[in-house]
């Protein structure tokens, strides 16, 4: 169920993304009075899932989900239909259409992708509010079990205070400044402590076998007891937090291995406290590779409620909700160049980092999450713009290139020499996807 549930989120969003964006490109085509042949969600290698004609356009649902395009009329684009192009220019046709009205329809799809990028954080601030975790509140720091962060000098309970020179308030403060990181002032037993970064440290964080980064210090709290556990009939209930073992106290989940140290193959005393706040002793079983057999449940506003830090919360009017979704979309804009910036640049290390359609599927959550999703829809939707407006041929980027090149020049680059770049332009898009992907295959293998 949970890969039903993360698949459906994934291929909403995509399918989302990718009609706008090519809606973006119709749109102005349409206005322009330019043929559109076909329209399609996918790509359509050799068949089509569904296709229907409407007037001068085929609309279709391709079966390789990689992405989506319009063929515009007398364009060279990835379909290099050069027969086409060798016929005299058509009134209807893109190539015959002024500069001005051409740059309006390659940058069509990336606009889209802005504006929808806005609209959604807009929507979601006026819906949802905005809801982060103060770090101050963390009394004991965070829990660190990543061995990137550990190589880098990081202990569990370490509190963090600053990223090079900014202060850092909110918890998602660390995920927006962590790519120009260089310093990180931590405070750990009341020491101020500066650790410096090494240049790759993105290439040996983004390898580490963890996902974790600076985790929340939580209790041990129930959630799914495993029906092959030899606790799946001691009456355990999700939300039921353990708080000790054998007499010792588990106030932190990061605990556990150091509490139960010696415990495997045993029968153990817990004090279990339940959802009314009432202690309750039982027996539980650890099997004899360490495990109780029960996965831990995520409840923030409990967690809240016992003490274990403080959320911070603020609504927004709907005339409030635009200043406060323009400053996450400039703040996202601003976040994925750094991110861009530290990829293409080799001593840090970042492009081993850099995923595919699995990194991005990985990234939607098990559990429906309607604000989760319209979140990461509107940073998908920034990525596509920003990725699309690469100056790379056979991407949008490249084409505005050539058409920007036309209007200060006033010479129109051949129609040769946009095959040639159209052909380079794609095999450069398919090494990245490779690459991209790649990385994926390979971190799945080796993780």
């Amino acid at each position: 169920m949970e890969f039903v549930i993360k698949i459906s989120q994934f291929l909403l969003s995509l399918s989302l993304l990718i009609v706008l964006h090519e809606l973006g490109h119709f749109i102005p085509a349409k206005l322009f009075k330019t043929k559109v042949e076909k329209f399609y969600l996918f790509f359509d290698v050799k068949f089509s899932l569904f296709k229907k004609k409407i007037g001068d356009t085929e609309y279709g649902i391709g079966w390789l989900p990689l992405g989506g395009y319009v063929k515009i009329a007398g364009m060279i684009d990835e379909s290099m239909d050069k027969e086409q192009m060798a016929l005299p220019p058509q009134p209807w046709e893109f190539r015959s259409k002024p500069t001005w009205q051409r740059l309006i329809i390659m940058l069509g799809g990336v606009t889209v992708n802005f504006i929808l990028a806005y609209v959604i954080y807009v929507a979601v601030s006026f819906t949802y509010g905005d809801s982060d975790v103060k770090v101050a509140s963390l009394k004991d720091g965070y829990w660190i079990d990543n061995p990137a962060l550990l190589d880098f000098g990081f202990k569990t309970g370490d509190k963090v205070l600053a990223i090079n020179d900014t202060p850092i308030i909110n918890d998602s403060d660390i995920g927006f400044n962590l790519i120009s990181a260089k310093t990180i002032t931590i405070n750990r037993g009341g020491e101020e402590k500066i650790i410096d970064l090494p240049e790759d440290f993105l290439g040996q964080f983004s390898s580490s076998k963890s996902k974790l980064n600076f985790e929340y210090r939580i209790p041990f709290m129930v959630g799914e007891v495993a029906d092959s556990s030899l606790n799946a009939k001691k009456d355990l209930k999700v939300g039921d937090v353990i708080k000790s073992i054998n007499g010792r106290e588990l106030k932190y989940f990061d605990q556990l291995d150091e509490v139960t140290e010696g415990l495997k193959g045993s029968t153990v005393a817990v004090e279990i406290l339940k959802e009314d706040n009432s202690i309750v002793k039982k027996e539980l079983e650890i099997d004899n590779e360490g495990k109780f057999g029960i996965r831990p449940y995520n409840n923030p506003p409990r967690f809240e409620e016992l003490g274990y830090y403080d959320i911070f919360r603020k609504e927004y009017t709907f005339g409030e909700s635009f200043a406060a979704g323009g400053q996450k979309f400039t703040k996202t804009i601003y976040n994925y160049f750094d991110q861009l910036k530290a990829i293409f640049n080799p001593s840090t290390g970042a492009y081993k980092g850099l995923g595919g359609f699995k990194a991005i599927f990985d990234q939607f959550p098990s559990a429906w999450s309607w604000s989760y999703f319209w979140g990461l829809t509107a940073f998908l939707s920034i990525m596509l713009a920003i990725l699309n407006l690469l100056p790379i041929p056979a991407l949008d980027g490249g084409h505005v290139v050539f058409l920007l090149y036309e209007m200060i020049s006033g010479r129109k680059p051949s129609e040769k020499f946009l095959e040639r770049a159209q052909v380079i332009g794609f095999f450069i898009l398919i090494a990245l996807v490779l690459f991209a992907n790649g990385n994926d295959i390979f971190k799945a293998i080796t993780n």
